[in-house]
């Protein structure tokens, strides 16, 4: 169907993986052996807990998303930020108007949109909202392709 695995951490404990690039790369490699044993996949494709602009890694060590936004395409890596947020972070409870509101009214007139959107058990409002998502997305015109090592990277500007 086109769909692609990408890592994102194994913890979320950002006062453990932010502490230095050595726990950052331990938590990836952690994760990376969790997927790759279930799905016997290597994924190349990462987003960092709280993207590269994320400002609460740098209470835990300073200059770490710019260390880590470079050390990981030179370990072969393609990170991943977004243009688009679906809204779902703000709580558990997000209504699913919202969150579908929230991206279609923020895709409007980009050239292309990678959506930040989260998948749990705390998160059923997202799943609701998905299939007004796609159905808006595709009346605005958007096709839908999986990502790869080579897609544009929608990179935030590094905290």
């Amino acid at each position: 169907a086109g769909h692609m695995i990408a890592l994102h951490t194994n913890s979320h404990r950002y006062n453990e993986i932010y502490k230095n690039e050595a726990a950052y790369l331990a938590d990836l490699q952690a994760i990376q052996n969790a997927v790759e044993s279930r799905i016997g996949v290597k994924s190349r494709l990462v987003r960092f807990p709280g993207g590269s602009s994320n400002g609460i890694s740098k209470q835990y060590c300073p200059g770490i998303m710019t260390a880590l936004s470079q050390r990981l395409p030179e370990m072969g890596y393609s990170y991943f930020d977004w243009n688009v947020d679906s809204s779902d972070a703000a709580g558990n409870n997000v209504s699913y108007t919202k969150i579908r509101d929230s991206v279609l009214i923020s895709a409007k007139n980009k050239n292309s949109i990678c959506v930040l959107m989260h998948d749990s058990e705390a998160k059923k409002s997202t799943v609701t909202a998905l299939p007004g998502i796609l159905k808006g997305l595709k009346a605005q015109g958007y096709v839908f392709k999986g990502l790869s090592e080579k897609s544009f990277g929608y990179h935030h500007n590094v905290s």
